[in-house]
């Protein structure tokens, strides 16, 4: 067996997994987990990626410590769209800018003055979110931090060059940019050029799979790790990680990413750049060999942690079973809203839409939490139903990976809303794509087919079977489109 270490980085935590796999055989395990805390400082909402780093300096002591100061290979994955600014002298120009921040706010609209959104769809295959590299990049177009860089790395490469000292810019990560041509897999330079956006400030494109270098001496000494130690380049974007680490047994599977954010989608081979595919706001996010990520995102989990840290962070267990007793289908918000984007008074703000949409209004927190539980869904129905039609793809199953699905209530829900069967598991999905696309750099493990075999034997796994018929889903879903 070989040992791995996946550093897996979300919005509110982070994690390095140590995975182990040998013929047949899959292990995965935790070494370290820290928080990611924002910090809020007078210019905006700012990423503590120092903190971020000591707690991958401190996970990767931790793995090393279990495996006898020996791993043979890290890969890094995180969120998408933010990164780091570099100086001439290779030093950090400032704490990266959290994707919430207030900064894009209104900044779309002058992008498309340029390139309009349908020719800037049918370019780079991205659906409009505010916080989109492209939009942060015009937003800080007259920055002084921005006329200093000479070099721009997105979150993982940022890590993954601070371990290494080699830079470089993963294609799935940077296929969130809304700077690459999905039909291409390169840089949109006709966008990147009207919209004046220096393209030689990111480093070359890596695909995932590719070597990223060696951890350097001074990380060796710090870590107590036994060297050379190589960084192998992974599906850097966490959900090309998690989609890596579905389980499914064939191609018709639909697949739900959940944790702070539900991404709901497809696996295909080519884009769909159909001006219906722009206006349903489906995203063209590049995956593993070739195959893209035909996905809608949608609000996830974040409404219930940002909930939960409102009432003082109660018993998440005993939430869960209150709500189950709700009534369903009582009340529900569009879960893709923009309007539940940003931080703070949730629980206020989801009885407000509930109250201007002429629906009871739930008040306590099992009923706001039954609220959450039934609106995300029936947006993971409305995300996999026309994923399903723009792409003529049908699926017989939906796969749901990540933290949600721990979530049994969820799970049970989405399965009777889109009326199919769906498949829990893996939890840590994000972390088990990553160890395998190291695995399979060093010829452990065999293709895509292969590595969801691996995972469907190993992994713990659970079935949840739609119950009755999806008319009140549909009743609830005409609610939302007709107001």
């Amino acid at each position: 067996m070989k040992t791995f270490a996946a550093v897996d980085l979300g919005a509110s935590s982070g994690r390095v997994m140590v995975g182990r796999v040998g013929a047949g055989s899959l292990e995965l395990t935790e070494a370290h987990r820290f928080p990611n805390r924002p910090v809020r400082v007078p210019e905006g909402l700012r990423w503590d990626v120092l903190s971020l780093y000591g707690g991958v300096l401190d996970g990767l002591r931790a793995a090393g410590a279990g495996c006898g100061g020996r791993l043979d290979s890290v890969g890094i994955d995180s969120w998408a769209v933010d990164y780091g600014l570099l100086d001439a002298d290779d030093a950090l120009l400032g704490n990266p800018v959290h994707y919430r921040d207030a900064r894009t706010e209104g900044v779309a609209e002058k992008v498309w003055a340029t390139v309009p959104a349908a020719e800037l769809y049918a370019a780079t295959g991205l659906q409009y979110a505010p916080f989109n590299t492209l939009y942060q990049l015009a937003a800080a177009r007259s920055s002084a931090q921005l006329a200093q860089a000479r070099r721009l790395l997105l979150i993982p490469d940022l890590l993954t060059y601070w371990l290494t000292g080699e830079p470089g810019t993963e294609l799935t990560n940077a296929s969130t940019t809304q700077l690459i041509d999905p039909r291409t897999r390169d840089w949109a330079y006709d966008v990147a050029a009207r919209l004046g956006i220096d393209l030689e400030l990111f480093a070359p494109l890596r695909q995932p799979g590719d070597p990223a270098g060696l951890l350097r001496q001074r990380v060796l000494e710090e870590t107590g790790l036994t060297g050379p130690v190589p960084v192998t380049t992974v599906g850097s974007h966490d959900t090309a990680s998690a989609v890596a680490a579905v389980p499914a047994t064939g191609e018709r599977f639909a697949y739900i990413c959940t944790g702070t954010w539900s991404l709901a989608g497809l696996e295909l081979d080519a884009p769909v750049l159909t001006e219906a595919s722009r206006a349903a706001n489906f995203t063209n996010e590049l995956g593993l060999d070739g195959t893209v990520r035909y996905l809608r995102n949608i609000m996830g989990l974040w409404l219930l942690q940002e909930c939960v840290r409102e009432w003082g962070e109660p018993d998440l267990g005993e939430l869960l079973r209150a709500a189950g007793e709700v009534p369903a289908l009582r009340s529900v918000v569009d879960a893709g809203d923009a309007a539940f984007l940003a931080p703070g008074r949730m629980p206020e703000r989801i009885a407000g839409a509930c109250r201007e949409s002429g629906q009871p209004v739930p008040e306590t927190p099992a009923e706001i939490t039954r609220c959450i539980l039934d609106s995300l869904a029936l947006a993971h129905r409305r995300a996999v139903a026309e994923a399903q039609a723009l792409a003529d793809h049908p699926v017989d199953v939906v796969h749901v990976v990540g933290g949600g699905t721990r979530n049994a209530l969820l799970c049970q829900l989405t399965a009777d809303a889109c009326g199919l069967p769906v498949v829990a598991g893996p939890a840590e999905a994000a972390a088990l794509g990553n160890v395998l696309v190291q695995a399979r750099a060093q010829g452990l493990v065999g293709d895509r087919a292969a590595m969801r075999g691996l995972l469907a034997r190993t992994q713990p796994l659970e079935r949840y079977e739609p119950r009755g018929d999806t008319a009140a889903w549909r009743a609830a879903e005409a609610r939302l489109t007709t107001r």
